[in-house]
């Protein structure tokens, strides 16, 4: 029998998972994880009227979801002071990537990330047969006038950076994004990925600016408002550049239960500012924890910090696999020099007790 045949480009990609998962680690283990301290979700949860309205929502899901997702998006549309056709919303970030990918990449068109930079974009952009220009990190922050640089060398049509950026959980301020855009070369959209702004300082986040058709604005339900596991988010831009998803997107990827969860969260603005509270306050935990283990954690605008272990990747991973041998869930940077790193969420009192306990043993265990 004949077997289906992939297309030419599927036949050259590898089969890749960017981040292997806790449970596939746990199912190799045998066992679970002490402290799940690796993936950056927030462990302090969502909003008791989240779960209310999740609860509420619960036997209508025989329903498809809002194809439009009016209501969040009339609900955000009046958070941000904007209009609805400014707002699409999709399967949480990752989703929206791969959408864009779709809308602007065919085989051979150049697009601009940084080198180590989150990996999922690059999986959808491969995915569609675009070229990836990658640049690298300057002092440990993605860098807006090299990507404008490598931009205009390759006529790229699409350039991704992350503010705050994962992994290093640095920022630039507002007034630096706005220097980039207004360098950036025609005809290229630059993709500004804001899954951390809830976590940063006032002023890393440039205002809104619905008008520019060159930038596309990327904001998650999945860190800070606790929503990971129900995969929803948001992009905002120009009204024509949001109508150009509805050629491609699936109308029914975001189901009812994350549009009502999405809807509560965003109406519990003062369980979101305790949450954040509770982030800066574990930021500061795990901070000490590296200073009193002789590591350097980088300065951090994110739900998790980066910390310096002074020596190579190799270094880096070890520590990472020793953590992990004590039920400790953490990650690391997969690019050099950034892989002299690991990468640890924000947790509640009891993960940062296990952490501390498990540091000292993994550094000397190396």
């Amino acid at each position: 029998m004949k077997t289906p045949i992939f297309t030419d480009l599927v036949q050259t990609l590898p089969a890749t998972v960017p981040f292997v998962g806790p449970e596939t680690q746990e199912r190799q283990m045998g066992h679970g994880f002490t402290a799940r301290l690796g993936a950056n979700e927030s462990v302090f949860g969502p909003s008791p009227k989240v779960l209310k309205a999740i609860g509420n929502a619960a036997s209508d899901i025989w329903m498809y979801g809002d194809p439009e997702a009016y209501e969040l998006r009339n609900a955000l549309a009046k958070h941000h002071n904007i209009t609805m056709d400014n707002i699409i919303v999709g399967e949480g970030i990752d989703g929206l990537l791969g959408y864009l990918a779709r809308l602007f990449i065919s085989p051979g068109d150049a697009v601009v990330t940084s080198d180590g930079a989150y990996p999922t974009f690059n999986y959808h952009v491969q995915g569609f047969g675009g070229m990836l220009h990658k640049v690298p990190y300057c002092d440990d922050h993605e860098d807006p006038n090299g990507l404008i640089a490598m931009a205009a060398k390759t006529g790229a049509k699409l350039i991704y950076l992350a503010n705050p950026d994962n992994p290093m959980g640095s920022w630039h301020n507002a007034q630096t994004l706005e220097k980039m855009i207004e360098k950036l070369p025609g005809g290229c959209l630059l993709i500004l990925d804001e899954a951390y702004a809830d976590c940063a300082p006032h002023d890393a986040v440039p205002p809104l600016d619905t008008s520019n058709p060159n930038v596309i604005r990327m904001r998650t339900f999945s860190k800070a408002y606790g929503l990971a596991g129900l995969r929803i988010g948001y992009a905002i831009g120009q009204a024509d550049l949001i109508q150009s998803f509805n050629k491609i997107r699936n109308h029914f990827g975001v189901g009812r239960l994350p549009q009502a969860a999405a809807l509560a969260a965003l109406d519990d603005q003062a369980y979101l500012s305790d949450v954040i509270s509770r982030i800066s306050m574990s930021r500061i935990q795990i901070s000490e924890i590296a200073k009193e283990n002789g590591l350097i954690p980088l300065p951090s605008a994110t739900n998790f910090v980066t910390i310096d272990c002074g020596k190579d990747g190799s270094f880096a991973r070890a520590v990472v696999a020793n953590l992990i041998k004590q039920g400790i869930f953490v990650r690391m940077p997969f690019v050099a020099p950034q892989d002299r790193c690991i990468r640890v969420s924000c947790g509640t009192a009891d993960d940062m007790a296990a952490f501390a306990k498990a540091l000292p043993i993994a550094l000397q265990q190396i």
